[in-house]
């Protein structure tokens, strides 16, 4: 398979980003931006994507969109709404720890991540550092999160991390941020990004693509 047949089958079975599967329409405003946030935190332990993007469902759902509304909700609320997702041995600390990260965004950012990378000043590996200051972030999260706001940050493109291009790799296409971000206009780096962490995930979809 060519390498531009193969980018199209990414797109059009994988490339639905996970801010989408959560039910985010990600957008440079304070709102969507915070959403995303919280996806990422969600996705920060070892468990599966679908159920990450299901919590993160529940918890738009109960009304907490934004720092403020995150930080004013009672604790057992948030357990429950974890719970309903299946979200699992970790309900009651992610509970808490997004109410530390809400406060966290309301007192450093003014509850608007736009300042955030304001303060990175565009430089990527500055977001990285300054993401990780979110309680349960690390540098899978941080990458999670500059992954999927490449989308309308375009100062983050292209966004590849180290699990993305080695699935580029293992599908004999372009594995560094600038070659994988050629492959596609700029608008869709972040679909592109989406598509191969879904294919990494599955060693069944990466010999399909191989073998096609």
């Amino acid at each position: 398979m060519k390498t531009t047949e193969i980018v199209s089958q990414l797109l059009s079975e994988h490339g639905r980003t996970f801010a989408e599967e959560a039910g985010i329409t990600l957008r440079d405003k304070p709102a969507p931006l915070y959403q995303l946030l919280v996806l990422t935190v969600l996705c920060s332990i070892r468990i599966k994507a679908e159920i990450a993007t299901a919590a993160a469902r529940e918890l738009f759902a109960a009304g907490w969109r934004t720092p403020r509304a995150m930080a004013d909700s009672a604790w057992q609320d948030r357990v429950d709404a974890l719970g309903r997702a299946h979200y699992v041995r970790y309900d009651e600390s992610t509970a808490t720890t997004l109410a530390n990260g809400a406060e966290l965004v309301l007192d450093r950012w003014h509850g608007d991540l736009r300042r955030m990378w304001q303060e990175a000043d565009g430089d990527p590996a500055k977001l990285r550092e300054l993401l990780r200051e979110v309680p349960r972030i690390g540098p899978v999260g941080a990458d999670i999160f500059c992954r999927e706001a490449q989308a309308v940050w375009p100062g983050l493109r292209p966004f590849f991390d180290e699990r993305t291009c080695g699935t580029a790799r293992e599908l004999g296409l372009p594995h560094t941020p600038r070659g994988l971000g050629g492959l596609v206009p700029p608008k869709d780096h972040a679909r592109l990004a989406a598509a191969l962490t879904r294919v990494g995930r599955s060693e069944h979809a990466v010999r399909e693509l191989q073998s096609a």
